[in-house]
């Protein structure tokens, strides 16, 4: 079995996740981060160790973090990690949702869900499976090979429809959090304005690409995380034209996915942002612009992490980040 632990409300999530990620791996040694706030845990051994179902070590892990790290957690459960991601974006406040082992306690989890559900079935692929009437799990699951194949493509096709039957074979891999960087705000109220909602993209863009230039690394490609009001969530990931930790390029990749939500008076509690594909930079190469402006912003870039490396990371900012 795998665990989905999501830790709620966690103040500064990335600074905090290798305490949480070491807290889970007091009992299985097979933790993967999964940045800025949710791990994942195989505990197939643990169950055994501990003589211990999944619901019981589930509890385990959430009085620890409890009473360590003041941070409550939901858990979801499952026999692989798509499953158990699942489960978690159901299980409530303090509450875990475990999906069984057998086929048939997967497939009464899955089949009245939604297809877009499904992780990487976005809302182009559900436009064109819903046209075929495969507007649920349960359907597309039932659907033959070759009909989904003709639909979307060999490829695609073929991995919707393991994804419909609860087949992932993606392995929780140990130690992972070092592949990407992570930050969030958490607005102090549910937050309806756009232009808040880019200021704080703004802000998430100039720490990540800081810490980024301040360890040397680039990274490929941003994964944007929005939270709303009744806890669901919405996650799209933009590649990159070029490995980089340019403030401005962040930014402006950042706002493009944000944009391409159409969010229309969505109540948002918190914004994360996920830098992955982190690379050294002096094997990262740049596309050279020969603007002057651009020029110049990296220039007073690399002036700013000068000033910030010697008298704080309050020393300089941008103006409209000023409270």
């Amino acid at each position: 079995m795998i665990l989905c632990v999501r830790f709620r409300e966690v103040a500064d999530g990335d600074a905090l996740l290798p305490e949480l990620v070491s807290l889970v791996g007091e009992l299985t040694p097979v933790v993967e981060a999964a940045p800025p706030d949710a791990v994942l845990a195989d505990v197939r051994g643990a169950l055994r160790y501990f003589g211990r179902d999944a619901g019981e070590l589930a509890a385990l892990v959430r009085v620890r973090a409890l009473a360590f790290h003041g941070v409550d957690c939901v858990i979801g459960a499952g026999p692989n990690p798509m499953l158990a991601r699942m489960a978690a974006q159901e299980a409530g406040p303090g509450a875990t949702r475990v999906v069984p082992r057998s086929a048939d306690g997967v497939r009464e989890f899955l089949d009245r869900k939604p297809v877009v559900a499904l992780e990487g079935v976005g809302r182009a692929t559900a436009r064109t499976l819903c046209a075929y009437g495969l507007d649920t799990i349960g359907r597309t699951a039932a659907a033959p090979l070759g009909t989904l194949q003709r639909i979307l493509g060999a490829k695609a096709g073929r991995e919707v429809r393991e994804k419909a039957l609860g087949i992932d074979r993606t392995p929780v891999v140990r130690n992972a959090a070092a592949r990407s960087l992570a930050a969030e705000r958490t607005f102090p109220r549910d937050e309806l304005d756009p232009s808040r909602h880019r200021r704080a993209l703004l802000s998430l863009t100039e720490e990540l690409g800081a810490r980024m230039r301040g360890e040397s690394q680039v990274c490929r490609s941003l994964t944007l995380t929005v939270r709303y009001a009744d806890r669901s969530t919405t996650v799209r990931s933009r590649s990159l034209g070029e490995p980089t930790a340019h403030s401005a390029s962040l930014t402006a990749a950042a706002y493009r996915m944000y944009e391409a939500l159409g969010l229309q008076r969505a109540r948002v509690r918190a914004l994360a942002l996920r830098a992955e594909g982190l690379g050294p930079a002096e094997l990262a190469s740049r596309q050279l612009m020969f603007d002057p402006a651009d020029e110049k912003a990296r220039r007073l870039e690399e002036a700013a992490d000068r000033a910030r490396a010697r008298f704080g990371t309050k020393a300089v900012g941008r103006g409209a980040l000023a409270a």
